[in-house]
């Protein structure tokens, strides 16, 4: 198919030169890369070689592309100064983060890499099995360790049968979509859950607080200051939700750290399962690279669901799927949460300690639900938004928020942030203050 050029009065030489030139320095061909030759694009463009010729020749003066003898012609590393300005200035405005505190990444202590690469390595033995696709719905011998897992920790009330696997909450949400389509409206406790709300606006949704028919809330954090709901809370909102004949999707994302004060019961099993959609992941226990994640349908929707499954090809790793099952019955899962809740109690512990130390009696430690964070009131410290932005300037990321006399509180989380770099962290955190 012939290459439609922008219409000008350039000739068409100078339009392929534009055309290579643009591509150069918008990055899309990068120094060092070859170009095809000049018999291939003008093939490829449908113009004479000669044409071809005299671009390339004006390419290579005015230093864009270089030719090396029988190789052919290759993007220059020499770039002329307007390149560099570009590069420059994309540099510059690409902030380079050193602490994040406002990321849910995991700790490179938190995770036995040898366990689960046995794990791995005991499913890739698997070869028959591995020869055809996943099960859609997720593998049935998976399902049914998270049905008897998320039962025993969670109260969920559940069948292998009422699970669906997914590579990520997102895709699931994608799913669900299609099984409530007769729904339009939805409303989110954190407005912030950019994947949550995207899925739900490319399926025709309306994002609102106003008479919603879906409700989408994380009881492990219902606030941006990481308030956990309460159980009168939870009774609450389900009894409002059944009045209104309104739907609650239940993201449990974080609910295993929420162990400050004493462990809430899932809206779904308040609920007996029903009129709650369940949904939980294993990337925050395990690794975030780990994409596994599930919902559970109540059982008024598994027909529906089942009537367009095959619609979707299953997205997570068959292998990882085969591992993971294997991983929870022996329980190591069990043993990991352990293992983290010890882990992030400690950093938690001593971010606080390094907090107070620090800043004395100008910050004051705030409760928390949640077990990977610390919040922290700072005396006299307002605009939370100069405030992160000139944080990120530092290389340092963290939500901030404010109380109720207009005060800066900051929400840090101690996950990511290697434990012997805390110290310096929150002595860069006080040159920003």
């Amino acid at each position: 198919m012939k290459y439609q050029f922008p219409d000008d009065d350039k000739p068409l030489y100078m339009r392929v030169y534009g055309y290579y030139k643009n591509m150069i320095m918008n990055g899309t061909l990068a120094p060092g890369q070859k170009i095809p030759s000049i018999r291939r694009c003008s093939e490829e463009l449908e113009i004479s070689r000669t044409t071809v010729e005299n671009a390339y020749m004006s390419l290579a003066a005015d230093g864009y592309i270089i030719s090396r003898k029988n190789s052919g012609f290759y993007v220059s590393s020499i770039c002329p100064d307007d390149r560099n300005k570009n590069v420059k200035a994309s540099r510059k405005n690409t902030q380079q983060i050193i602490y994040n505190f406002s990321s849910a990444g995991a700790d490179k202590e938190s995770f036995n890499f040898d366990l689960w690469r046995r794990y791995i390595k005991s499913a890739l033995r698997q070869d028959e099995r591995l020869l055809s696709y996943g099960e859609p719905q997720g593998e049935y011998e998976l399902r049914e360790a998270i049905a008897s897992f998320i039962s025993s920790r969670r109260n969920v009330v559940c069948s292998p049968q009422n699970i669906v696997v997914g590579a990520g909450v997102q895709s699931l949400l994608h799913i669900l979509c299609s099984v409530i389509s007769e729904k339009k409206k939805v409303s989110f406790s954190d407005p912030g859950f950019r994947q949550g709300t995207a899925v739900f606006r490319d399926h025709g949704w309306t994002i609102t607080d106003e008479d919603p028919d879906v409700i989408y809330v994380n009881p492990s954090s219902v606030s941006e200051s990481g308030d956990v709901m309460t159980v009168e809370e939870r009774f609450s909102l389900i009894k409002s939700a059944l009045d209104a004949g309104r739907l609650i999707i239940e993201d449990d994302y974080g609910s295993e750290f929420s162990y400050f004060s004493r462990r809430t019961p899932s809206l779904q099993s308040l609920a007996s399962g029903k009129n709650v959609v369940y949904t939980g992941t294993f990337s925050r226990l395990l690794l975030p690279s780990i994409r596994m994640s599930y919902m559970v349908l109540p059982d008024e929707m598994m027909e529906k669901y089942l009537n367009i499954a095959g619609d979707y090809n299953q997205t997570a790793s068959k292998t990882e799927q085969i591992a993971l099952c294997q991983f929870i019955r022996d329980g190591h899962m069990a043993s990991q949460i352990r293992k983290l809740k010890k882990l992030y109690a400690a950093k938690s512990s001593m971010l606080t300690d390094i907090i107070k130390d620090v800043f004395g009696n100008s910050v004051k430690i705030l409760p928390c639900g949640s077990g990977v964070m610390v919040k922290a009131s700072f005396t006299g410290v307002r605009e939370p938004d100069k405030l992160k932005e000139r944080a990120l300037a530092k290389g340092i990321s963290f939500r901030c928020t404010v109380n109720k006399n207009g005060e800066a509180v900051l929400l840090l989380s101690c996950t990511s942030v290697k434990t012997e770099e805390l110290e310096k962290a929150v002595l860069l955190i006080k040159e920003v203050i």
